[in-house]
């Protein structure tokens, strides 16, 4: 079975203004394990973030307990520590001055690098890895994949709000992320050694520090032997994080038997890359409340009804699904997500019903409701 692996990024908070907190490095000390639990928290490019990672994972229970063990005790340390913790894909409020960077030298370097852009870097993400055979056919899956990362992105929005005010997006941490040196959809690549040579390219400029640096919303993992899918922001609850861990392992599954297949790919793998971004840009916009770039043999529109998108994503990677015995989990989450919305639907009736204000109850049950 393709193994996957989730990690996720979280915001700090002082609850008395809702503000973003720089003590992420004071709460990440808390949370190393003292139980020989294979889950690991680090800090994140600004102090008042934190990132879990799981384990490698097989099953959707497997991923589900880790991330929740990991949310409990992060809700814990933080509240010992006299602070809130945000499960949202971006900063709905924060300070007048610029944020505080980690002190480790990379993000230093980071932040002296990027200016004014890690001033604002309030925005938090879900990232799913999925094991691949070899660099090779990873590159493959990349390009298979790059026609439906604007749905991926739709399904997962979660930050609507930003500096007290909503965006009218549902995912300003697309937006907010689109101002970084590499950005967007990832080219279409003839092979690894054309994405290696590329990449080298890129870290020959004065702009792009390292690998990590690379931001395309997926990209080859250099750590680990996987591709890493960053389009989604950070969930509000861990069922929906898996729900996206399982959907992206079945479109790498079904890439990965498509290429043994020979099935000659879609002809929007090889799309216009303004095409694909703006897809991207369109999904940022209006969540799983307006259209979707459609990619499918119905000709003529480029848009269709993101529910229509969604069915036709499901019914795409239905095999995969069944295979890994995950088609009820993702069948019944995805029909949860279509009746009762998006984390930013969630978090616009909160706002309706009570305010701002009712955002920190909203996130406090969601953080570890299981």
């Amino acid at each position: 079975m393709v193994t996957f692996g989730i990690e996720e990024e979280f915001l700090l908070t002082d609850p008395l203004g809702s503000l973003p907190s720089a003590r992420a490095a004071d709460v990440v000390e808390a949370l190393i394990p003292g139980d020989g639990s294979s889950l690991t928290s680090t800090a994140e490019l600004l102090a008042c973030q934190v990132e879990s990672s799981t384990p490698v994972c097989s099953e959707a229970g497997e991923a589900i307990a880790s991330l929740l063990d990991f949310r409990n005790r992060l809700s814990e340390a933080a509240a010992a520590a006299g602070l809130d913790v945000a499960p949202t894909g971006a900063a709905p409020a924060m300070g007048p001055g610029p944020a505080v960077v980690s002190a480790t030298e990379r993000y230093q370097s980071m932040g002296q690098m990027t200016g004014a852009v890690a001033d604002e870097h309030y925005v938090n993400g879900t990232h799913v890895h999925v094991a691949v055979p070899s660099r090779e056919e990873g590159v493959h899956v990349l390009n298979r994949l790059r026609p439906w990362f604007a749905t991926l992105g739709a399904i997962s929005t979660n930050s609507p709000y930003w500096q007290g005010r909503d965006t009218r997006f549902a995912s300003w941490r697309l937006i907010q992320y689109r101002r970084w040196s590499i950005q967007g959809c990832p080219p279409f690549f003839s092979g690894s050694a054309d994405y290696d040579s590329r990449v080298a390219k890129l870290l020959a400029t004065d702009v792009v520090l390292d690998s990590g640096h690379v931001g395309w919303v997926a990209r080859l993992s250099e750590r680990f032997p996987t591709i890493e899918v960053r389009v989604a922001d950070t969930q509000l609850e861990a069922r929906d994080a898996v729900l996206l861990a399982l959907v992206t392992r079945g479109l790498v599954s079904t890439a990965l038997s498509e290429e043994a297949a020979n099935v000659e790919g879609s002809p929007d793998t090889l799309a216009d890359p303004e095409i694909l971004d703006a897809g991207l840009w369109q999904a940022a916009r209006f969540g799983l409340r307006g259209n979707l770039l459609d990619h499918g043999p119905n000709g003529g529109d480029l848009s269709r009804a993101a529910p229509e998108q969604v069915a036709a994503l499901l019914d795409y990677i239905r095999p995969a699904l069944e295979e890994s015995g995950d088609e009820a989990f993702v069948r019944t989450g995805m029909a949860h997500v279509l009746a009762t919305g998006t984390g930013a639907q969630r978090q616009r009736e909160a706002v309706r019903s009570g305010g701002f204000a009712a955002l920190r109850p909203l996130f406090a049950a969601s953080l570890t409701a299981s």
